[in-house]
């Protein structure tokens, strides 16, 4: 009887011994399928693209993309790409930079520019000069303050006052120029392309009608600030023009002049003193 129940326990041990080695190996196998890389391509930039240049086969590659999603946006193929019909580029693209959808745009949209609009924005084109265009540094991608210079006659005479009408506002373009090389940077342009919305293409419209519209460029990325208040040139009048006068200062009196000399006679060992009368 005590050997037949340990054949018994024996055959047990066997067979749970060959199931949980059955477990173990499917576990590993499964564990390395799992983290076996997913290979797969993506399309890139196979030299550096400029803003507006129109993306042709030459310009993009694949490579290889060990995972198993592509960044949102990103096409899987060069045949993907091409057979979205002619596409150009929103935005420069370095070297082997993913070329994404958010980055070109389709020829049927309409042009470079109204590609680049956002959602319910619209362009709208200031004339500039090497002052109001802040000597050339407003480039595409700048963001500006944009104000109104005007002169208005009123009981006391003509003042000039500047307003802020608009605040961070999105350069678009400056001439036709809507990308920045080194050797388009710092040249001065004579019309400055914003990106507004209607209502501020409006106040755009009119302002350049009532007075002169002058650009002022400000930090990227910087908080915007409540509206500035109106700068009149009286204002500027009221400054002071140099450094305060200092207040003068109490001159003493100058010592009252002594009307007699003392003489110091000596006669012997004696000194004798003699108060004499000065001349005139």
């Amino acid at each position: 009887m005590r050997s037949k129940g340990n054949i018994i326990i024996l055959l047990v041990a066997i067979i749970m011994g060959t199931i949980a080695a059955f477990l173990a190996r499917s576990y590993i196998q499964q564990s390395q399928l799992s983290t076996t890389p997913t290979v797969r391509t993506v399309v890139v930039a196979a030299t550096a693209v400029d803003m507006g240049m129109v993306l042709t086969e030459d310009h993009i590659k694949e490579i290889q993309w060990n995972s198993a999603t592509l960044p949102e946006g990103a096409f899987g193929s060069k045949q993907e790409f091409l057979e979205g019909g002619r596409r150009f580029a929103l935005v420069p693209i370095a070297r082997n930079e993913p070329v994404l959808r958010s980055k070109v745009a389709e020829s049927g949209h309409g042009g470079l520019l109204s590609a680049m609009l956002d959602k319910n924005m619209r362009a709208v084109t200031v004339r500039v000069d090497d002052v109001s265009g802040v000597a050339g540094f407003i480039l595409p991608g700048s963001r500006v303050d944009v104000a109104l210079i005007r002169t208005e006659n009123d009981g006391n005479g003509s003042t000039t006052y500047s307003n802020i009408i608009l605040q961070n506002i999105k350069v678009l373009a400056t001439d036709q120029v809507t990308g920045v090389t080194v050797e388009k940077a710092a040249m001065v342009a004579r019309a400055v392309t914003l990106e507004v919305t209607p209502e501020d293409a409006q106040k755009v419209l009119i302002a350049e009608k009532v007075g002169k519209l002058s650009m002022i460029l400000r930090q990227t990325g910087g908080p915007t600030a409540d509206m500035q208040r109106r700068i009149t040139d009286r204002e500027l009048l009221d400054l002071p023009i140099g450094p305060a006068k200092a207040e003068a200062k109490e001159v003493a009196p100058a010592p009252r002049r002594n009307e007699n000399t003392t003489v110091i006679i000596v006669r012997g060992a004696k000194p004798e003193e003699y108060s004499v009368k000065n001349g005139n």
